[in-house]
């Protein structure tokens, strides 16, 4: 008999709320959920696909531990936490606890109890070394606000807003930035239906920019020319919300100063986008009245992030894109603490240069982590400190981390290391455990990371959906069983987990949202999602009394930063790096059927590029270098060489290869590159044109060369 329950799905960080139907204890179809409020019946590809991900095959039942031979042999979870928790007493005993590192990749965050035990983990053994995805791709987005200030009243949403400008995000396809990931094809449609202006910002035609308004077709990296360019054009044209910025905004004539060079001919030349477009997507951009700018991992991952995101956060503010007192806040969070909402700034307050250093290239601990760019360095270079174990949760290193090469290296150099993985990934054949964990629909959870992203005070609690009946265990339990046998403690910010008998989830559901809003017992009682409104609207409430905190338009650091770019020279093609020459830029890009390396394994997503990720490219670039539709190429930076497949495409400029990254596998194997695609992750250098505080590497805009391959490749 066929049951149907109501659930989200966590395939990826859009937690769409669905159906499952299960039978005899097995997932066999899942399918949006058209009563919910929120979601009304929208899924993506990926989630409609989570029965073969729960059911395939190849997924691990049970935990693995490698044999002196190389092999891998079943061990019971039990066991192997045994063995782990003594050899992870036995380094720390020997080398302190910062050799203990943990790296919490993409699917960390889509458990809403993964994090938090983890962290808590790191502190109950004193480690310091806890790093996750952030910091390869976006640590901008919390380095930028830290630098700025951040508005208390909060700001003007997609919703509401009368513009919208998206700088190198293409949250259609990725879910994520700008418009909500919640059915953003239709957020879209019925925005621009009631007046939204979009202004899209992308070297390549994106999915997004095809409905944009204005689309800014700028060359790869030179995300901050054009928005110095455009701020200048906001103070030259009289522009900025004047009272605003009088009153809340610090530092303005210094950033008008700044970008004073930055003008219309210059940017023109450089970034390739004509100087009216410019002008005019600062006066669609300002006349608003109401809208927001917002940022992808296409900037971000670019170089001089920080300074790219923070002049989108300067845009917001010139234009006043916050809300004031009196207005309603349309959502004040479910789960999240209850907070005063204030028409006021919340001041800098650096998230860089405060606790445990880092042993490479100047670094140290950002927003209460460790930058993941430099974790191979801290795993390879010796001395005192240096990381001696590592434990991946739900992330694949060898996958994601920047300069592969030098990330294979380092899993070699490991005392131990542990991957939490639901398949023998890339890192997971390096390491010496391999922790089968439930997957989504077989343990409850709670929309904890979405709470904020919301147009409403929405929240969703899901139960398991089937029982796991094989020896696999959630990653919160493999950190307590770690702790219960070392004798340390979890204590989460609602309290401390028991330490004598292990807790079920829901118990520690309870304490990680200890500080709710909104009772969670209620958000449980609901039946799939629901909207928590108490009846009684929240309000922005005035500025305090005898309170004068700004947001700074122009650190002097940032001002710096942008004479650096206003005096690095104007160069042909794409190459920019002294004595180097290159014809493309390499840049990033999302796949629809993908999450990062998630789902190259389902071969109802695999179906249209063969299991590739395709080296896309103008079709006149591949007659200039002798390359054929669907040929294999060589793709060569200054780092190294990958192969990858030509895919022509009008939607990407002549100079440019647009590439999905978090694919392939290790070198030995590349000759397969049509079912495993290509590593983009081996042309970074992580010792190159990296960020000064986030240790973050270039890892799209790379200046490449492109040739038809000439080794013997895999028919595939």
């Amino acid at each position: 008999m066929i049951e149907t329950k109501k659930s989200f799905c966590r395939f990826c960080h859009a937690f769409c709320a669905i159906e499952v139907d299960v039978e005899d204890n097995k997932v066999i179809e899942v399918r949006g959920d058209t009563s919910d409020p929120i979601y009304g019946g929208y899924t993506c590809i990926k989630g409609r696909h989570l029965p073969e991900q729960h059911n395939h095959p190849e997924r691990l039942r049970s935990s693995l531990k490698r044999m002196p031979d190389g092999s891998f042999q079943p061990i019971s979870s039990e066991q192997a936490m045994d063995e782990i928790a003594e050899r992870l007493s036995a380094i720390i005993a020997e080398h302190g606890p910062r050799a203990v590192a943990s790296y919490n990749g993409t699917y960390a965050f889509c458990n809403a109890i993964t994090l938090s035990v983890t962290r808590a983990w790191h502190a109950g053994v004193k480690s310091p070394s806890y790093y996750t995805s952030v910091t390869i791709d976006q640590p901008a987005k919390a380095i930028a606000p830290s630098r700025h200030g951040s508005w208390l009243g909060g700001s003007h949403g997609f919703e509401s807003a009368d513009v919208a400008m998206l700088i190198g995000n293409n949250p259609v396809v990725s879910m994520f930035g700008g418009i909500p990931p919640f059915n953003p094809w239709k957020r879209l449609r019925e925005a621009q239906a009631r007046g939204l202006k979009l202004v899209v910002i992308d070297p390549r035609v994106s999915d997004v920019a095809r409905r944009a308004d204005l689309h800014l077709q700028v060359r790869p990296g030179e995300d901050p020319t054009l928005l110095a360019g455009i701020v200048r054009v906001l103070f030259e044209e009289g522009l900025v919300d004047g009272d605003f910025v009088a009153g809340n905004v610090a530092h303005v004539e210094e950033l008008r100063q700044a970008v004073d060079a930055f003008t219309l001919d210059y940017v023109e030349e450089r970034t390739g986008v004509p100087a009216a477009l410019v002008e005019r997507a600062a006066r669609m951009f300002a006349e608003g009245p109401r809208g927001v700018a917002s940022s992808g991992t296409g900037a971000n991952m670019s170089p001089h992030p920080n300074l790219t995101e923070h002049l989108v956060h300067t845009l917001n503010t010139l234009c006043g894109r916050y809300l004031r007192e009196g207005e309603t806040v349309p959502n004040p969070g479910v789960i999240g603490p209850a907070r005063p909402f204030l028409a006021q700034a919340n001041p800098p307050n650096p998230a860089w240069g405060k606790g445990e250093p880092s042993r490479v290239r100047g670094l140290g601990e950002i927003f209460g982590e460790m930058p993941t760019a430099a974790l191979s360095d801290e795993i390879i270079t010796p001395g005192e400190g240096r990381v001696r174990a590592l434990i991946s949760v739900g992330g694949n290193p060898v996958g994601a981390w920047p300069d592969q090469l030098k990330t294979i290296e380092a899993m070699k150099h490991l005392d131990l290391n542990v991957s939490i993985d639901i398949k023998m990934s890339q890192t997971a054949k390096l390491a010496d455990y391999v922790i089968a964990p439930k997957l989504s629909l077989e343990r409850p959870d709670l929309t904890v990371l979405t709470d904020s992203w919301y147009p409403v005070p929405y929240a969703h609690h899901t139960p398991a959906m089937v029982e796991a009946e094989d020896d696999v265990i959630e990653e919160w339990e493999f950190f307590w069983g770690i702790a219960h046998r070392m004798n340390t403690e979890i204590n989460l910010p609602g309290g401390p987990l028991p330490m004598d008998a292990k807790p079920t989830t829901e118990q520690v559901l309870d304490v990680v949202a200890a500080k709710s809003r909104i009772p969670l017992d209620r958000v449980r009682a609901a039946d799939g999602g629901g909207v928590f409104d108490d009846g009684e609207a929240v309000r922005v409430g005035p500025k305090a009394a005898g309170v004068d905190a700004r947001l700074d338009a122009a650190p002097p650091d940032l001002a710096e930063e942008l004479r650096e770019v206003r005096a690095e020279p104007l160069v042909e093609g794409a190459g920019y790096l002294p004595g180097e020459e290159f014809t493309h830029r390499l840049i990033s890009r999302r796949m629809r059927e993908f999450y990062n390396s998630s789902g190259r394994d389902i071969a109802g997503l695999t179906a249209r590029d063969g299991g590739t990720n395709p080296a896309f490219m103008n079709p006149r670039d591949g007659a200039e270098h002798g390359i054929e539709d669907g040929a294999v190429v060589e793709i060569e930076s200054s780092r190294a060489t990958i192969l990858g497949v030509a895919a022509f495409s009008d939607d990407v400029p002549s100079g440019v290869i647009s590439m999905a990254h978090s694919w392939g596998d290790v070198p030995a194997l590349d000759a397969e590159v049509r079912s495993i695609g290509g590593s983009t992750n081996r042309l970074v250098n992580n010792e190159e044109a990296y960020d000064p505080i986030t240790g973050m590497a270039r890892q799209s805009a790379i200046p490449v060369n492109v040739r038809p391959a000439k080794v013997p490749v895999a028919a595939g």
